[in-house]
């Protein structure tokens, strides 16, 4: 269903668009003073001059986690051209916010502010400032502003000096928005009134940082209703208007050229919007259905299904024809076509984790901070990847960083039903009006997407995260009593009723100020000075908090004080207070003064995926490695590292632990530490290297050799081995290993040495060498002399004479063996030149053999034919 509704504007006549194309970003900052100082940035890349150039092509800055670095990615060559490390910062949230010129870094863990001039790669500024989600910096082309979403208020900068210019703009407190569109209005919208309006920027002076010309402030010139007061308000910003997405009514409202026009949507979970939308159709993602509502610029509706399971969807970014939509369950990311139809599915991270679209210099980049890759898609839809951490970037590359653990398994989907219902609703009157608070229902399982507050023959709707409605046009003197109700995709939780109230005219002042105090132990102090019950008794005080988008009541105390329990308010977001006093009438005040702005923060979460292992390379040495801990609302400055007994301070996600002793089992313990001090305990144990142990399985031998079977515990370690008997030895294998070169017949006992890094084991094992004979040989020849020339030892030379050398010397022979004598061999030695002749087939050799004849005594080779093949290199040398 759509409706085409008349303006209701406020302030001044809509501005004429400015002829300049947006190329402007959103990031968080604490406040104008944070942006002032100065900067430490190390830039990795082109020169200034290069610089100067390439700022102004088709490039984007996209952040790393894991290296703690901005690269500026070029659209056309899908190629990293600079890099700039930002200290610090590893595997932090940043937000980033760019223009032609100017760079702006927002860490949200810590609330360092850093901006670079992108001309010149000159740095400006940099400073600490209060972290967490509640302030954010808007730029476009010349202007700047700081959109403090929790204070209401809005203020332009010089984004030259950033100082500022002119007067603030005055909101209640719990704005949203806060982005230019393509005409140069910021737009920002008032969940307490129903609004949404447009500022345009002054003109900046001449001088950067001196007053504006006229005193010329910042000022208000559009002001649209767009919804019922307390509904829940997302924004996006279009390239001519802006566009509101009503959660409560599940509805769009657009604005476009002076005139509104609304779009029913059939969704019964919370939607989202991207910050920026381009192009003329609006996709409206429904995470928890997992769903897209694209409306036309006719206000017409239609809708299409994203595959997959989880709520994990990124808002929808509508580029060139198409639709984009990030599964940040699955790093993956999937293109429809105009009519919602999947066509492509974009590899992205390939694993969980945050993801971040934009379009920017006619591209869409699409970058997981956590992965060293990213994506640009260009107005043609074609996709190419981008290698972050490229190593071919003018300036150096930065150390390698250790990859991310694995992601923790899927949680189990919860169960779903109707919300339960809300909690502590409470009522307190007003001159001719009531204001009715309440705390949060249970979900169970489906996100609550409105309340619903019924009493006095009335009817509201409020969005899920105001939770406090003005009723009003109440009869004085007459009681009330209202009843509230949660809604979620299930359907109406159960209501429940409040106190019983009689508006009055006699109703006492707020409290003057309003002071808040975040403690390390995770609670809030809210104090403030008596109220005036003008004549009645103040019975008790109710508090509320703002944070960007919302307002919720936190409790009631009859004191000047209350605490905030721990965990009541989210750590890391930015929260201010107003107070209302209760007579003990029931009479109500308006609220107070807007507190100061505060982080409720506490001791960090345990970390998470804690491994420890063995180091198999270095003894009494154990690796560490863990999950990021949640910071819970102050940034991680150091990890305790407890490790037998004694403890280390670490600033990374991993180390190792030396000094321990060989083969000690250890309990390992990692505590993170914030401001508040150490949080939670992760535990786990691990070993160090043993010095190995060997155990001999058996062994075998041929006449040379000694083959020893074995087996290793290699102590957690990485083992080497050896085996090594009568001089000789071998290694290799920790298994079996074959020593060589051994005398055949000959007993041996083998040593198996494994080492490691923690020392060696020895195992021993006896096996002797098998036997090798020879058979000596001389064949008689066929006549005369040769015919007998082998039948028996005659003085002179003859076929198998025995020596005590290696020699034929008449004084060294100790006997002869007849043919066909069987001889144990030992081993050989180099000696006299034998020729065998015709007796012993012309065999010729200087090789002698040791032979077991009336003890070790050597035959000539050339008579002693060795058994399996006469192979006289199977004998070692003697």
């Amino acid at each position: 269903m759509t409706t085409t509704e008349d303006v209701t504007s406020t302030g001044a006549q809509p501005s004429q668009p400015r002829s300049r194309k947006l190329r402007g970003g959103l990031v968080t900052v604490g406040t104008v003073v944070a942006l002032l100082g100065a900067m430490g940035l190390t830039v990795l890349g082109l020169g200034a001059a290069d610089n100067a150039v390439a700022s102004f092509d088709a490039s984007s800055w996209l952040w790393s986690a894991t290296r703690s670095e901005v690269a500026r990615v070029n659209g056309i060559t899908a190629r990293v051209d600079t890099r700039m490390e930002v200290p610090g910062a590893r595997r932090h949230q940043m937000q980033v916010a760019q223009t032609d010129r100017l760079l702006i870094l927002r860490d949200l863990n810590t609330g360092q502010v850093s901006s670079l001039d992108l001309a010149t790669l000159h740095i400006t500024a940099t400073t600490p400032a209060t972290p967490g989600l509640g302030v954010n910096v808007a730029l476009h082309d010349d202007d700047a502003f700081v959109v403090d979403a929790v204070q209401g208020i809005v203020r332009q900068l010089d984004p030259r000096a950033l100082t500022p210019v002119g007067e603030p703009v005055h909101y209640p407190p719990g704005i949203t928005g806060g982005a230019f569109d393509g005409a140069g209005r910021l737009w920002i919208a008032v969940p307490s009134e129903g609004t949404v309006s447009a500022i345009t920027a002054a003109k900046l002076p001449a001088t950067p940082g001196a007053a504006p010309p006229g005193g010329l402030s910042p000022k208000q010139v559009e002001t649209y209703e767009v919804a019922e007061p307390s509904h829940e308000l997302v924004v996006s910003t279009l390239d001519d208007g802006v566009a509101v997405l009503d959660r409560t009514s599940a509805s769009l409202v657009t604005v476009r050229g002076g005139r509104t026009q609304r779009a029913r949507l059939s969704m019964t979970a919370p939607g989202s919007l991207p910050p920026r939308t381009s192009g003329p159709q609006v996709p409206v993602t429904v995470a928890g259905q997992r769903t897209v509502h694209v409306v036309g610029d006719g206000g017409e509706v239609r809708q299409f299904t994203v595959p997959g399971t989880g709520d994990r969807l990124t808002p929808a970014v509508a580029w060139a024809g198409r639709f984009y939509v990030a599964d940040e369950g699955t790093g993956t990311v999937y293109s429809f076509d105009s009519n919602g139809q999947l066509v492509d599915s974009v590899k992205g991270s390939g694993r969980p984790g945050p993801m971040e679209l934009e379009v920017r210099e006619n591209h869409l980049f699409i970058n997981p901070p956590n992965s060293s890759t990213a994506e640009v898609v260009d107005d043609k839809n074609q996709v190419r990847e981008v290698n972050k951490y490229a190593n071919d970037v003018l300036g150096g590359d930065p150390p390698p960083a250790a990859p991310p653990p694995p992601p923790p398994p899927p949680a189990k989907k919860p169960k779903v039903g109707k919300p339960g219902a809300p909690r502590a609703v409470t009522a307190a009157a007003g001159d001719a009006s009531a204001r009715v608070s309440w705390q949060a229902a249970a979900a169970n399982g489906a996100e609550i997407t409105k309340y619903v507050v019924e009493g006095a023959g009335q009817r509201h709707e409020v969005g899920a995260n105001q939770r406090s409605l003005e009723i009003t046009e109440l009869t004085n003197g007459e009681a009330y009593t209202f009843e509230v109700y949660a809604v979620n995709a299930k359907g109406d939780g159960p209501a429940r009723k409040s106190n019983p109230v009689t508006p009055t005219a006699e109703v006492p002042d707020p409290p003057a100020s309003v002071t808040a105090e975040a403690r390390p132990d995770g609670t809030v102090v809210v104090t403030w000075p008596e109220a005036n019950g003008q004549g009645n008794t103040i019975a008790r005080y109710a508090v509320t908090a703002a944070s960007a988008g919302a307002t919720a009541p936190v409790g009631e105390s009859a004191k000047t004080e209350l605490v905030i329990p721990a965990g009541q308010l989210e750590y890391g977001t930015q929260y201010a207070f107003t107070v209302v006093a209760v007579t003990d009438k029931g009479a109500g005040s308006k609220a107070s003064p807007v507190s100061d702005t505060v982080v409720p923060f506490t001791a960090p979460a345990a970390p998470t995926e804690l491994r420890a292992a063995t180091v198999a390379d270095q003894p009494g040495t154990i690796s560490v490695q863990w999950a990021p801990a949640v910071d819970n609302g102050r940034p991680v400055t150091k990890y305790l590292v407890g490790v037998g007994g004694k403890t280390s301070e670490v600033t990374d996600v991993q180390t190792t632990v030396s000094g321990l002793g060989d083969g000690q089992n250890v309990t390992v313990t990692v505590k993170a530490v914030n401001e508040a001090g150490p949080g939670g305990e992760a535990t786990t144990t691990a070993r160090t290297v043993a010095a190995p142990r060997v155990t001999v399985t058996g062994s075998s031998a041929d006449a040379t050799s000694v083959t020893v079977s074995f087996t290793v515990d290699a102590g957690g370690g990485k083992a080497t081995c050896s085996a090594a008997t009568g001089g000789k030895s071998a290694s290799g294998s920790c298994s079996s290993l074959r020593v060589t070169g051994l005398t055949p017949g000959t007993a041996y006992t083998v040593t198996v040495t494994a080492t490691n890094a923690a020392g060696k084991s020895t195992a021993t094992r006896a096996q002797s060498t098998d036997s090798l004979y020879g058979i000596a040989t001389c064949n008689n020849g066929p006549s005369g002399a040769e015919a007998t020339y082998c039948d028996k030892d005659v003085a002179g030379r003859n076929g198998n004479e025995i020596f005590s050398v290696p020699q034929q010397n008449n004084a060294k022979q100790v006997g002869w063996a007849k043919p066909g004598t069987r001889l144990q061999a030992y081993c050989k030695v180099q000696g006299e030149e034998v020729y065998a002749y015709i007796y012993n087939n012309d065999k010729r050799s200087t090789w002698w053999v040791q032979v077991n004849y009336s003890g070790k005594n050597y035959i000539p080779w050339a008579w002693l034919n060795l058994e399996g093949g006469d192979n006289i290199n199977v004998l070692p040398t003697c």
